[in-house]
């Protein structure tokens, strides 16, 4: 009974080990497997149309038409290795992507190379794509000063233009990689977009020089949300000296108040900047009042995960950043506002909790801020100038204490603005004295 039980089964997996191949020959006949001999190249064409190709942009997908290219097992345009990727290759064709780094040497061929080292050559010409300019140093570099542009595909550069009246900078004037342009800003640049045009086109940067998009805090009355008047339960300094680059900036920390490496040290008197809209009206809280404004009223954060706080930065060298995260945390009117505590509502009757700083300290992961901390390599000063700083809205999502937050955002969440230098972030730094200028705080599009 037991043999017949065991014979049965051997015949039932050897039925099925037959299927399974029969099935392969069946329905996988161009399932890859690397085959002898060289392969022949047809022609080359676009990867969703059959439009013929003899040359395209790096980072683009194309199709190989020809014979046996299950023979290819490397293949170079140029002197730069493609990805191979054995899904996308049969007998007769091959969907590959152009490698987006420049070649060394510019030959304009395709190299199919098989696993015996053979090689067969196709005409072929790379082109680099569209200038892509995604970020500056400082968007606030005064015109007549150095700047430097970041991005990519800076190759073959014609000129880089500004906004304003003969604001275009040409590229025997531009100190130029693939990846980095500095320059000196026009002296007739006005606040824009900025354009680089290089052989294969021109494009617009996702940033504006000079930013006046979504701005929230430029502490020289243009929005008038921060001046005389607290809109928290601390006014920091306001203030201009020689380093400043547009107007007064809010000054986190006087040089002698210490942060203690290990984050304990709640210095909100002089390390906390608090937005609360409202104006102290009881019993219904309004918000209609200009220096009362929700900030959602002066930006419209519905796309706001395509967004993201910027602001410029300057911490000087007598005065580093070694330790302490900067918290940066939006909320509703219906978790603070610049009112009483009790019996307060909204202009719906809505009931408001006033002013409180629970939200800020609270470790029960219940309201998610984003975490700065540029002095987790060591020792962070901005080299005696100014940086722009950007914090996508999609970082709002951690507790003080660096870990996850259990709460979430949405578009109704950016009422009020708390920037707050408190707690490690997660990280140990060291004790430190550090002075923090910021200015230009804004909220605009990143993607």
């Amino acid at each position: 009974m037991k043999t017949n039980n065991i014979i049965k089964g051997i015949l039932a997996v050897s039925v099925l080990l037959i299927g399974l191949a029969s099935c392969e020959r069946a329905d996988y006949p161009d399932r890859y497997r690397v085959t002898k001999g060289k392969p022949t190249i047809d022609y080359i064409r676009y990867a969703n149309k059959d439009i013929l190709l003899d040359k395209a942009y790096m980072d683009e997908t194309v199709c190989v038409v020809g014979q046996n290219l299950t023979s290819v097992v490397k293949l170079l345009f140029n002197d730069q290795a493609a990805i191979l990727n054995t899904s996308f290759i049969t007998d007769k064709t091959m969907l590959v992507t152009i490698p987006k780094t420049k070649a060394t040497v510019q030959t304009n061929m395709i190299y199919f190379i098989t696993a015996a080292a053979d090689t067969v050559s196709y005409g072929f010409e790379v082109m680099p794509p569209a200038p892509v300019a995604s970020g500056m140093d400082c968007e606030y570099t005064k015109p007549g000063q150095r700047a430097k542009i970041f991005g990519d595909y800076f190759i073959d550069l014609e000129y880089v233009e500004f906004q304003g009246l003969n604001a275009r900078v040409e590229a025997e004037d531009i100190t130029y990689t693939e990846s980095e342009l500095e320059l000196t800003i026009p002296t007739t640049a006005t606040s824009g977009m900025v354009k680089v045009k290089t052989k294969s086109g021109l494009s617009g940067s996702m940033f504006h020089y000079m930013d006046q998009r979504g701005l929230l805090f430029d502490f020289d009355g243009k929005t008038g949300l921060y001046g005389d008047e607290s809109h928290g339960w601390h006014q920091q300094v306001v203030t201009s000296d020689e380093t400043s680059i547009s107007g007064k900036f809010l000054q986190l920390g006087d040089g002698a108040t210490e942060l203690k490496g290990d984050g304990s040290t709640w210095a909100d008197g002089n390390f906390s900047f608090e937005y609360w809209p409202g104006m102290w009206e009881s019993p219904v809280e309004t918000f209609s009042n200009p220096k009362g404004l929700k900030l959602s009223a002066l930006v419209d954060f519905t796309d706001y995960a395509n967004m993201g706080y910027k602001f410029e930065m300057f911490v000087p060298e007598d005065h580093p950043w070694k330790g302490t995260a900067m918290q940066i945390l939006p909320a509703s009117i219906y978790t603070v506002h610049n009112g009483a505590n009790e019996g307060v509502t909204d202009e719906d009757g809505e009931a408001l909790p006033g002013c409180n700083n629970k939200y800020i300290g609270d470790n029960s992961a219940k309201y998610p801020r984003a975490l700065y901390t540029p002095w987790a390599d060591g020792m962070y000063d901005t080299g005696g100038k100014w940086i722009t700083v950007t914090i996508p809205m999609t970082d709002i999502r951690y507790q003080p204490n660096g870990k996850e937050s259990e709460g979430t955002i949405d578009a109704t969440c950016f009422d009020s603005l708390v920037i707050f230098v408190c707690g490690t972030g997660g990280l140990t730094g060291e004790d430190c004295k550090p002075i923090i200028k910021i200015d230009n705080i804004r909220a605009v599009p990143i993607k």
